[in-house]
């Protein structure tokens, strides 16, 4: 059982990690849909061809979804991404509860969807990540301005991204301090 109530309106923390501390992320087109599942599945749209927005990404850097799902992404969804970092072997996410038991449909959605591709790409199967995910609260601004810069700093424990942190392509860094490659599936907090 969660030991940590979710409610509406309220930000969370939320990690997990490779079991045994393995790597989840092997290849960019893992990263890509990884960065594919948080960013679309945060309604209940679905999509039926996932691997050819995520095909098109690692190509091109720009998933191929209209403007009119992603209009229906943002009107409809259960939780905000305020931000993320994604490292090999884990993952941060800063989500917003946008009605009850958004994070958990979220969460079950993005995790069962990535370990199904996991296990399949790699000929793998049983658990992927250690246990359920963490989802921690956030009770004051100050609590989230240090967690933004946390888990955006989290690049720095890689040695070809020491001090380049701010271009590291997993993460939303970027998106905060130069143009937002986003637009309004990731919304940052207002104070």
């Amino acid at each position: 059982m969660r030991k940590v109530e979710i409610s509406v309106g309220e930000c969370y923390h939320v990690l997990n990690r490779g079991v045994l501390k393995q790597n989840i992320f092997n290849s960019d087109a893992d990263f890509s849909r990884f960065l594919f599942l948080i960013l679309f599945l945060q309604s209940p749209l679905g999509f039926p061809q996932i691997s050819r927005p995520v095909q098109h990404f690692v190509k091109h850097r720009v998933f191929d979804i209209s403007t009119q799902d992603i209009e229906d992404i943002c009107d409809n969804r259960y939780v905000e991404l305020v931000a993320f970092s994604l490292m090999p072997n884990h993952f941060h996410l800063i989500l917003k509860e946008k009605e009850e038991g958004g994070i958990s449909r979220y969460m079950q959605r993005v995790l069962n969807g990535y370990t199904k591709y996991y296990n399949t790409k790699y000929k793998k199967s049983g658990h992927l990540f250690q246990g359920p995910y963490k989802a921690v609260h956030q009770t004051t601004d100050t609590q989230l301005l240090y967690l933004s810069a946390y888990i955006h700093r989290n690049a720095r424990e890689l040695t070809n991204w020491r001090n380049k942190e701010d271009r590291y392509p997993w993460s939303s860094y970027q998106d905060y301090t130069g143009t937002n490659r986003w637009g309004k599936q990731i919304m940052p907090p207002t104070f």
